[in-house]
């Protein structure tokens, strides 16, 4: 089996869809190849009919999108811890699925897209640039310039998030589940592109976030680069 994700500066491994597919793997058990592709290496990806990572490469079953990668592995190894928990929890994280990519991920990303330039590979910045300053409509230090009123909208965002945590130790209940990784893919995007501090110190979140950092032999915690 082999993931491919994005390749940034120092073997960085930064992109949060692929962080969703890494800890829905680690969850199942299963350990594959990891694959750097650069973000603007498209022909590395072709074979996949997209041009976007993640792409799962299970024998010779290929899955593109991070959600179809969960989907896939919780259908293929049932015998695995489950992802979702039956049915009505498929449906359920679905909906958190496209909550954190249609309203948290606008504010993270354009406030801190500024810090990820400096930190993905060198050959992908004027490619990363222009994708974002057109998917932002504005220049990257404009951008930067709002990182405050940005982030701190990100941080009310999330109080739906923060009530349940005052409330149960993870979005899964008592074990973390994939609307776990779902939530914590942009917290740890942000750590591996940008020293900001992103939650507020005491937050129910943070708390959260370093209980999945410790998970599965603290291995979202390895990222090259990172103290």
């Amino acid at each position: 089996m082999k993931l491919y994700e994005l390749l940034g500066d120092r073997d960085r491994r930064y992109s949060l869809y692929s962080w969703r597919s890494r800890m829905a793997l680690a969850h199942k058990r299963i350990a594959p190849e990891y694959v750097p592709v650069r973000l603007s290496d498209k022909a590395a990806i072709a074979f996949s009919g997209g041009t976007t990572v993640p792409v799962l490469v299970d024998g010779a079953t290929v899955v593109r999108d991070s959600w179809a990668i969960a989907c896939h592995l919780e259908e293929r190894y049932p015998d695995a811890p489950s992802l979702f928990g039956g049915p009505a929890g498929r449906g359920v994280t679905r909906l958190i699925n496209n909550w954190v990519d249609r309203a948290l991920l606008g504010d993270l990303v354009s406030a801190l897209a500024r810090d990820a330039l400096d930190r993905i590979h060198p050959d992908d910045r004027d490619y990363f640039r222009a994708s974002m300053e057109k998917a932002f409509k504005g220049s990257l230090e404009d951008l930067a310039a709002e990182r405050e009123r940005r982030i701190e909208r990100f941080q009310r965002a999330l109080d739906p998030v923060r009530a349940t945590l005052k409330q149960q130790a993870f979005l899964g209940g008592d074990g973390p589940a994939y609307a776990d990784y779902i939530v914590f893919s942009p917290l740890n995007w942000a750590r591996c592109v940008s020293p900001q501090e992103v939650l507020r110190p005491g937050d129910a979140i943070a708390e959260w976030r370093d209980r999945l950092l410790d998970l599965y032999d603290g291995m979202a915690r390895r990222v090259a680069g990172l103290p």
